[in-house]
């Protein structure tokens, strides 16, 4: 299985206090302790205090979370496949 991801994926944290994150897709909700971003290698959990976006550029795919961050964690990218692709696998 070969997947194609069309934007390059990069994370660059500096400090526990600035993250930058390249190959965002979606980021379907933030609050001041949880960011949830949709990357092109799946599903991103950045965890803290304090959190917010310095920078949010879909169009680019480039997000920027400062606050003291203390994880990191992907979840894994699922591709929906219709009833028959589950079926027949």
């Amino acid at each position: 299985m070969q997947e194609n991801f069309s934007k390059p994926h990069n994370l660059v944290l500096d400090n526990r206090k600035k993250l930058s994150v390249t190959g965002v897709e979606d980021v379907p909700g933030f609050n001041e302790e949880t960011v949830s971003a949709v990357t092109t290698l799946g599903n991103l959990i950045i965890r803290g205090s304090n959190l917010h976006l310095s920078k949010l550029d879909l169009d680019s795919g480039e997000i920027d979370v400062e606050g003291e961050i203390s994880s990191l964690q992907y979840t894994s990218l699922k591709k929906n496949k219709s009833f028959m692709q589950r079926v027949f696998s």
